[in-house]
């Protein structure tokens, strides 16, 4: 078997893809060395195991999502960042289904302190600035978008909506404007 310049990035970038091929759940390093046509052992001086590779595809994809957001949040308040928001989950969850699926891996305590979590956390915070939610609503409020966006891609994904009318795209567009008007009006505790 021939060496292939192999660099931890390079195979992390191919876990990623490889995940967004066959699903993150299976990608191991044997499937990874198989993709690269060299023996596992070649890999293990780059990745533990499987769960370091999958750990490495999961902050690369937490990394990759933050920096879409942060993007498209740039120079948006209100609505429009929320939607702008909202639209790069689901644009990246359906170009990059194992790596959405990856987003979501849990990670433990050091991991997910170097991670872009919290970038995700404080852009999601800074949305809700825009809606004058305080604590502890505030976080109830990022609590409530999460499950909203990960329920609809993932239910979406699933093709759980295939089968009826409307589109899906009209549905998106609708639990937006429910989510947007929701928090405009936050209930009293």
């Amino acid at each position: 078997m021939a060496r292939v310049g192999l660099t931890t990035e390079r195979l992390v970038r191919a876990g990623a893809d490889l995940a967004d091929e066959v699903g993150f759940d299976q990608v191991t390093v044997s499937a990874l060395a198989r993709r690269f046509d060299v023996k596992v052992a070649s890999l293990y001086s780059h990745v533990k195991n499987s769960q370091d590779l999958k750990t490495k595809i999961a902050l690369l994809a937490l990394e990759e999502l933050a920096d879409r957001a942060a993007d498209a949040l740039a120079g948006r308040a209100g609505k429009d960042a929320l939607t702008a928001f909202a639209n790069v989950y689901r644009d990246y969850a359906r170009e990059h289904p194992g790596r959405y699926a990856a987003a979501q891996f849990r990670l433990d305590p050091e991991a997910a302190a170097a991670s872009a979590g919290g970038r995700h956390a404080q852009m999601t915070r800074a949305i809700l600035r825009g809606y004058d939610l305080t604590e502890p609503d505030q976080t109830h409020a990022v609590r409530l978008l999460g499950s909203v966006f990960h329920g609809y891609v993932s239910l979406e994904l699933g093709g759980s909506f295939s089968h009826s009318a409307p589109g899906t795209q009209e549905t998106w567009s609708r639990i937006l404007d429910a989510l947007d008007a929701t928090l405009r009006n936050w209930p009293a505790p």
